[in-house]
C-alpha cells in the first residue's frame, strides 16, 4: 500500500533549524513530484516548496525563500525539507505530498498525503 511517513517536527526556538523528512513506498517514487505543504490553525493548507528531480527544478513560497530548501533521495524514496532561520509564524502541520499525472491510457492525477508532522516555533 502507498505510504508517505513525515518525521522531524518538533519545537524549536525562533532563528533555529529543523529538518523534515517523508519517507514514501508502495509507489514509483522517482516518477512524482514532491512537496511539502502547511497548515496553520485557522488557515487554508499552502505550499511551502516542491521539486521535481534529486537537483530539481524546485519551487517556494515567498514566505520562506532563502530559509528553506527541498531535496529528495530517489534511492532512499526520501524528499528532505532543510528549514533555517525558523520564525514564529513558520508555526504549522507540515503534510508531504507526491502527485504525478498521466496521459495514457487515460489522463488521471495520482496523489498522496502523509498524515503530517508538527513544527512549533516559540520562545
Amino acid at each position: 500500500q502507498v505510504q508517505l511517513v513525515e518525521s522531524g517536527g518538533g519545537l524549536v526556538q525562533p532563528g533555529r533549524s529543523l529538518r523534515l523528512s517523508c519517507a514514501g513506498s508502495g509507489f514509483t517514487f522517482s516518477s512524482y513530484v514532491m512537496s511539502w505543504y502547511r497548515q496553520a490553525p485557522g488557515k487554508e493548507r499552502e505550499l511551502v516548496a516542491a521539486i521535481t528531480s534529486v537537483f530539481g527544478p524546485t519551487t517556494y513560497a515567498d514566505s520562506v525563500k532563502g530559509r528553506f530548501t527541498i531535496s529528495r533521495d530517489n534511492a532512499k524514496n526520501t524528499v528532505y525539507l532543510q528549514m533555517n532561520s525558523l520564525k514564529p509564524e513558520d508555526t504549522a502541520v507540515y503534510y508531504c505530498n507526491a502527485r504525478v499525472r498521466t496521459s495514457w491510457p487515460g489522463r488521471s492525477t495520482y496523489e498522496y498525503w502523509g498524515q503530517g508532522t508538527q513544527v512549533t516555533v516559540s520562545s
